[in-house]
């Protein structure tokens, strides 16, 4: 995959047109993307990110659709991507769009912008015909992801190096680490397995504990059958010794059980003799009793068989006298209720002399005559009520017709004034981001210029520890330099020193040593030209960090020039004071923007609610007017009808229920006095009657009869008592003439209690003996039937056991446990052996750049404490031999460390994937911690890359970068945003 042209506009910090030509800046195959913080450098990476994938990498993918579209951009201004790039041989062009909210057209307000995509065929591989474009967003994300060949997590981490993550992932933990090769080499589906196998462990350890329990369960019903406890472990031995005596207890209880049947017939049956005797003893010796009590009674019951029957005789003289009574009782009630009817009707104007019939049908007929004006006299009462409604309403609507005048002349000059307030401040609020922006740049100018002096005193102290240094240098190489030419000099002295008689000279080879050098005075050895050689490499090291502090010390005073522009701290701290000014005055408008666009909507609808309000209280004003002249007519007439009528009442209604209140009365009065002559008559009746019952009955008078009288309830004891003494005799006549008593002496003493204790004992022996019986029996047949469904289930468990036994050891071998030494999971094999491909290929890039020193090891051993193994990740130390861990490393190192493995893994994610041929790679920071020499080693790597033929981009802020790539992309920042400018020099 090769870049050649990016286009954005309004994205991110840039609010124009900015075109990248990745063609012009990959020519020499290395570029450097630099510029001040915050200036949009990673902003570039993003959209090429989102112009492919439709999202931007890291952190920033929280980023709402609307928050990629640049603030400062003019609102005519689209937000939009273009991308154009080769991939397996196609050029494309994708463009894209996000969702954001952009000015109506037409109107206020906004309205929402949908998030759109395309892509367009340039040429396809052979010089076909380019097919058709995509313009759906999910065609366009499927035609990328087919033809990159990974997704946009694997694309962020081999083609955008972020360096951050891999010096984190170099010193991460398994855990961390596995997260993300996992995420790049796509293993889910390995631990899908480890998942199903833990399942199906879990599944199998269920069904085996319910087989278990349900054993266990089955054991317990058999010891709790026999009435013992289960033993913790229950065995075939157990269960067979059990069902032998269970049968043996419920064959001793069925013998003991028939024995005491026996013994219990014999003894009752010598009870139901003696019980028969002493039953037939007890009715002679209670029906003789019986007998004489009732003759010692005989003239009692003669007395009360004669009251019985007088009072019989009275019933019938009773009855007549209590109707008499009644009779007088209504007779009485009658003369009442006519004196209460005469003095009603006087009360209500009859005057005795007239007929009460016709005096009431004719105060009924004027009362008929007056029931149309009754209905007159309460429409009256309601439309004078209506009358003074009507007279309030007009008053009301005056006012109202009124008042509404008054505010409809108001509101138009209140309108206005609103109108030019809201004008004032939405000019307020659209130039406060012009004016916080300017504030900003101005903040940020005066801290500059105020730390100019500052930067400048550095700039000129580095310089002078610069000179310094290069002269300690020089110093230290020339005594490095005499020294070793005055080694030279007394060299044959040096080695002189050495030779022994008989050894052969190093030089010539000789085994005599007839002149041998003498040293000088001041011999310089080896140890002297080492020293000297070291404190020469510690000038150097001093030499070059302070010509750094001088670069960096004047780079930093350069820069604080360039952006003041010649302007002074004095200058600058004025204008910012008249921008601060105008902000908060801008601020305060803007902040009242809402308030006055409400309050006009407010006084708009105001003044409509009062227009229509005025010409709906007009309206009304000439109805109620109307409508009270004319009720006012009507009620006047009416009144003139209803005081004719009233005649001394006061109205019609009164003079109508007086006259129906003396009908009515006249009426009661005819109806009491026909009800006295009807009473009168029925007492003669009643007394005739009476004297005839008294001849009747054999009485001589109805005092007599009433002597003999008796209530119903004395009458009907006394013939209870007859009928109970008779009932009395009769049966025990009976009883004593019934053949089985005949002959029995009532005197006679039979002993039943006896013969009763002695079969209740019987009794409960043969109780008890039947309950054991059926107890054992049936706690036999139990425990025979629970030993058998346990045998079963003994059987079926045996090889569920060892099937899960089985399936147990390989879910611990599969997920890093049991028998799996290295504790090593299927998911975390397979990602080691993805990472040792990655530590293979990075080894070769750390070695160069380490010269050799540094190699990637990679450990499969099990972590401390048992934890899981399989992602370690050391260094071999070359210069020491020995294997140490990442995080040892310095931060040098750590880069270097880095880098290597993130262009490793990016060389094994895109072989991995099939995708394509990754032509072009970004590296984003990291740079500032290498030494110059490291700096070396590290540009030689990423020359190699550009050999094959590769285009890598440099995003740093390393000052050295930029004296070591030509071509560069710088970004400038402004108040107004961020530019592009593309340089070569």
């Amino acid at each position: 995959m090769r870049l050649h042209r990016l286009e954005l506009s309004a994205f991110g910090p840039y609010p124009r047109r900015e075109v990248v030509d990745f063609d012009a800046l990959g020519a020499d195959g290395l570029f450097l993307l630099h510029g001040d913080t915050g200036a949009g450098k990673t902003t570039l990476l993003d959209a090429v990110a989102f112009a492919l994938f439709g999202r931007v990498p890291g952190a920033r993918e929280t980023l709402k659709a609307g928050e990629l579209r640049c603030r400062l951009a003019d609102p005519d201004t689209p937000t939009e991507v273009a991308l154009e790039l080769t991939v397996q041989g196609h050029r494309l062009r994708i463009s894209r769009s996000p969702e954001y909210e952009r000015p109506k057209k037409r109107g206020e307000g906004t309205t929402k912008q949908q998030a759109k995509a395309s892509l367009t065929w340039l040429s396809v591989p052979g010089g076909g015909t380019p097919p058709d474009g995509a313009t759906r967003v999910d065609e366009v994300a499927r035609t990328v992801q087919r033809l990159l060949g990974m997704s946009a997590e694997q694309f962020f981490q081999v083609v955008l190096l972020p360096q951050g993550e891999f010096a984190r992932f170099l010193r991460a933990d398994t855990t961390q680490r596995e997260q993300v090769l996992e995420r790049l080499f796509g293993t889910e589906r390995f631990l899908d397995v480890e998942k199903w196998f833990e399942e199906r462990r879990r599944e199998r350890n269920r069904e085996l504990q319910a087989r278990q329990r349900s054993a266990l369960e089955l054991a317990a019903r058999v010891a709790q059958a026999a009435g013992e406890e289960r033993p913790e472990e229950p065995d075939v031995p157990w269960l067979d010794d059990l069902v032998a005596r269970t049968g043996e207890a419920a064959e001793r209880a069925a013998t003991d059980e028939r024995a005491a049947r026996a013994d219990l017939a014999a003894v009752e049956a010598e009870l139901t003799a003696r019980a028969e005797l002493a039953e037939r003893v007890r009715r002679v010796r209670q029906a003789s009793d019986e007998l004489a009590a009732l003759a010692a009674r005989r003239g009692e019951l003669v007395a009360w068989e004669a009251e019985r029957d007088a009072a019989h005789r009275a019933l019938p003289v009773l009855t007549a006298r209590r109707g008499l009574l009644r009779a007088n009782d209504a007779l009485d009630s009658a003369r009442a209720d006519v004196e209460r009817a005469t003095e009603r009707a006087r009360a209500l104007g009859w005057d005795g002399a007239e007929d009460p019939r016709g005096a009431a049908a004719r105060a009924r007929e004027r009362a008929g005559e007056l029931s149309g004006l009754v209905a007159e006299a309460e429409r009256q009462r309601v439309d004078e009520r209506r009358l003074a409604e009507l007279a309030e309403l007009v008053d009301r609507e005056r006012t109202r017709v009124a008042r509404l005048a008054e505010l409809a002349a108001d509101l138009p000059a209140r309108v206005e004034r609103a109108r030019a307030e809201l004008d004032r401040a939405r000019a307020a609020a659209a130039s406060l981001d012009g004016l916080l922006t300017r504030r900003a740049e101005l903040t940020a100018a005066l801290r500059d210029a105020r730390a100019l002096p500052a930067a400048r005193e550095r700039a000129e102290r580095a310089a002078r520890r610069a000179q310094e240094a290069v002269d300690a240098h020089q110093e230290a190489r020339d005594r490095l330099q005499d020294l070793r030419e005055r080694r030279l000099d007394g060299m044959a002295a040096e080695l002189a020193a050495h030779l022994a008689d008989g050894a052969p000279c190093p030089v010539c080879g000789a085994v005599d040593h007839p002149r041998p050098a003498s040293p000088p005075e001041a011999m310089v050895t080896e140890a002297d030209e080492r020293r000297a050689r070291d404190e020469e490499q510690r000038a150097q090291a001093v030499r070059e960090r302070a010509r750094r502090e001088e670069h960096e010390a004047s780079a930093e005073a350069d820069a604080l020039v360039e952006r003041l522009a010649g302007r002074t701290a004095d200058d600058i701290a004025s204008e910012l004071s008249i921008v601060d000014e105008e902000c908060a005055a801008a601020t305060a408008l803007a902040e009242t923007v809402e308030r006055g666009e409400a309050d006009l909507r407010a006084l708009d609808d105001d003044s409509r609610q009062v227009r229509d309000q005025r010409v709906e209280a007009e309206r009304a004003l000439g109805a109620a007017e109307a409508q009270h002249r004319e009720l006012t007519e009507t009620v006047r007439q009416r009144a003139e009808r209803l005081d004719r009528a009233r005649e001394g009442h006061a109205d019609v209604a009164e003079r109508r229920d007086h006259l129906v209140a003396l009908a009515e009365a006249l009426d009661v009065l005819v109806e009491a006095r026909s009800t006295l002559d009807s009473a009168r008559r029925r007492v003669a009746e009643h007394e005739r009657a009476v004297e005839e019952a008294v001849t009747a009955a054999g009485f001589p008078d109805v005092d007599a009869a009433l002597a003999a009288a008796r209530s119903e309830e004395e009458v009907a004891d006394l013939a209870e008592r007859v009928r109970a003494a008779q009932d009395r005799e009769a049966a025990a006549r009976d009883v004593l003439a019934q053949p089985e008593l005949a002959g029995v002496d009532p005197d006679q003493v039979v002993d039943v209690a006896g013969a009763r204790e002695r079969a209740d004992l019987a009794r409960e022996r043969c109780e008890a003996a039947v309950t054991a019986a059926a107890s054992a029996a049936g706690r036999a047949r139990d425990v025979a039937e629970l030993a058998g469904r346990l045998r079963a289930a003994w059987a079926d468990l045996a090889p569920a056991q060892a099937e899960y036994a089985e399936l147990a050891a390989l879910t611990d071998v599969v997920n890093g446990r049991g028998q799996n030494h290295r504790k090593i999971s299927l998911r975390s094999y397979v990602l080691a052996a993805r990472l040792e491909e990655v530590a293979v290929a990075a080894t070769t890039r750390l070695q160069r750049m380490s010269q050799g020193r540094y190699s990637f090891v990679h450990a499969d051993g099990a972590g401390p404490r048992g934890t899981r193994g399989g992602l370690g990740l050391d260094v071999l130390d070359d210069y020491s031999g020995q294997v140490r861990p990442a995080r040892t490393l310095s931060g040098g190192e750590s880069f270097l460390a880095s880098l290597a493995l993130a262009l490793g893994l990016a060389d094994v994610v895109a072989a991995e994937t099939g995708g394509a041929v990754l032509d072009t790679l970004f590296v984003d920071e990291g740079f500032g911690t290498l030494d110059a020499g490291a700096l070396d080693l590290v540009m030689d790597t990423l020359d190699e890359l550009r050999a094959g033929g590769r285009v890598v981009g440099l995003v740093s802020h390393v000052e050295e970068l930029r004296q070591r790539i030509p071509v560069r992309l710088r970004v400038r920042k402004a108040r107004t945003g961020s530019t592009l400018e593309l340089s070569t020099a």
